[in-house]
Parts: C-alpha cells; structure tokens; sequence
C-alpha cells in the first residue's frame, strides 16, 4: 500500500480509535458514578435497622418502667389504707417507712418512665423520617440507575458503530503498526502527528535533520523517537526551516562549511606567521 493512502487510513482511524476508547472508560466508569449514592444509602438503611432495635429496646423498658410503677403505687395505696387499722407507735412506724418508700420509688419510675417515652417519641420521629429519606433516595436512585443504563446503552451502540468503520478502514494495514498505533492512542489520543520545520507536532521535540528528511520522503512509516507517534510531513509556515531540511545531511553540510572556514583561517594565519618570521629573518642577515 503507498505510504500516503496508510497516512490517510491512519488518520481518518485516529479519530475513530480516541472515540471509542474514550467510550469504553465511561462504560467502565459509569456503575462508578452512583457508588455514593449507594454507599448513603446503604449507611440510612443500616441506621435505620439500629433505631429500630433501640425503639423496641426502650418500648420494653417503658413496660418494665410501667410494671415497677404499679406494684409500687399499689405498695403506697395499700399502706394509706393500713393506716386506719393501726393500733401501736409501732405499727405506725412501719407503715410509715413503708409509705415513704413507695412513694419516693413511684416518684422516680414516673420520671424514668416520662424520661424514656421522651426518647420514645424522639427515636420515632427521627425513625421516620429516616425511612422517608431511604424511600426518596431509593426513587432517586433507580431513576438514575435507569437513565445511567441508557447511556451505557447509547455508548455501546456507538462503540459497535466504531468498531465498524474501523473494520472497514483497518484491512490492508499491517498488523504490527496497527497495533502500535492502537497503543498509542490509549495513553495520547492522538497516534499520528505531523513534521513542520523538523518539528514533531505531538511532542514538540526537534527531530534530527536526516530523519526528519526521510519523514518527508514517505516512502516508509517513521515513528517519532520521543513521543513514539507515526509521523508525516507537512509544509511549514516557514519556508526558510523547511528548506533547511529540505536536502539530507545538510546539518553536516554547514557543519562541514564551518571546519573548511575555520581551516582557511588558521592557513592565512600559518603564512602570516610564515612571512613574518622570514622577514626578521632577512633583517638580522642585513644587520650583520
């Protein structure tokens, strides 16, 4: 195949090749995207199951509370009732003590009780409104969830329509390029750049003067030595870079011109010297 038409082919599967690959991490990363709204609610309902547990645990409390409180009322009734059948200082005593602590007992189990059925209604408000809060997230959620499964849907169906065009282009590509290529694009999205001035246009790194030459030749794929991209030439702004390397060995060439300017300055230095040392010469002969 000419170097041209796989430049083409290669181009026109660039854009084809980042589409897809991009679809293919929002597929991966889409079930990611409703994780916290899961996590939460996994968090409420968890909530949920433990003050439902306290609930019941302070119900049986308030039951005990509510037992305890009647013996002891019972125990106070029964000793104001005795107090008309007693007959002695004695009787009286004990009565009396047992009175007294009746009291002071139903006096403290009325007030756990009202303490507790405080708690009561607390932990039921606070119950329902978490179960109301589960219930919209829960709604929340499988509406997304819906809405995130079309988009999956919508992104496989574009997948399959790239993978497609790119059956269709990739026959006659080598298989090893092709496989660089595909490589490439995964880390840069773009797999082919151009060569402007000797530039690579994906890295932006100066290429040697020879091979960016035998880039602008065609007539084999180059990979770039920095930035691993296929390259192809294209005509500069610039005229003046691009004829710079337009001829091959042209760095040498000047590089060649500057050592045959240097050579010629140190022989008309070698004669200078030459002709100055022969003329003191000549006058030391005269002098003597």
């Amino acid at each position: 195949m000419v170097t041209t038409e796989v430049f083409e082919k290669l181009k026109e599967l660039q854009g084809i090749l980042a589409r897809k690959y991009e679809l293919e991490k929002s597929i991966e990363d889409a079930p990611k995207q409703l994780g916290s709204q899961d996590e939460f609610l996994s968090k409420l309902k968890k909530e949920f199951i433990e003050k439902n547990t306290d609930y019941e645990s302070i119900k049986n409390s308030i039951l005990e509370l509510k037992a305890e409180l009647e013996v002891a009322v019972k125990t106070r009734e029964m000793g104001e009732k005795n107090m008309d059948t007693i007959t002695n200082h004695r009787e009286y005593e004990a009565l009396d003590k047992q009175i007294s602590e009746a009291s002071l007992k139903e006096a403290g189990l009325r007030k756990d009780l009202q303490r507790q059925e405080k708690n009561l209604t607390e932990l039921n408000d606070t119950i329902k409104s978490t179960e109301a809060m589960i219930s919209s997230l829960e709604n929340d959620l499988n509406t997304s969830r819906t809405a995130l499964e079309n988009q999956i849907a919508d992104y496989k169906n574009e997948h399959a329509s790239l993978s497609a065009k790119e059956d269709e282009i990739s026959p006659g590509l080598d298989r090893e390029i092709l496989f660089k290529f595909q490589r490439i694009i995964q880390r840069n999205s773009e797999g082919i750049v151009a060569v402007k001035g000797g530039v690579c246009m994906g890295c932006h790194m100066i290429l040697p003067a020879q091979f960016a030459n035998e880039v602008r030749g065609g007539e084999s794929i180059h990979f770039c030595p920095y930035c691993s991209r296929i390259l192809f030439y294209e005509q500069s702004e610039d005229i003046n870079q691009d004829e710079f390397f337009n001829e091959p060995g042209s760095l040498a060439d000047l590089e060649g011109d500057f050592i045959e300017d240097e050579d010629e300055d140190e022989d008309e230095e070698f004669l200078d010297e030459r002709d100055s040392s022969d003329d003191d010469m000549d006058d030391e002969e005269s002098d003597n």
